[in-house]
């Protein structure tokens, strides 16, 4: 296989997921589908990191979403 369609395939899956990661976050619906509301909020975390409060930003955010993703796991897991 060609490496450009290897390297194509790639980045749409990333992107698949990562809009998957808005809808599991709930913003698709919390926004209505807003693109712009959406791409808004996207620019203000893009500039929350890009200051002084990066490093802090940016433990809160993993420490938060590795929990989510352990309670979404957890819950699957348990019998019904």
């Amino acid at each position: 296989m060609r490496e450009w369609v290897v390297k194509r395939r790639e980045r749409t899956r990333q992107l698949i997921e990562l809009g998957g990661l808005v809808v599991k976050a709930g913003l698709v619906d919390l926004t209505d589908d807003d693109r712009a509301t959406l791409y808004g909020a996207f620019l203000t975390v893009a500039d929350k990191l890009r200051g002084e409060e990066r490093t802090n930003a940016l433990a809160l955010w993993q420490r938060k979403g590795k929990r989510a993703f352990e309670a979404e796991q957890e819950a699957r897991e348990k019998p019904r």
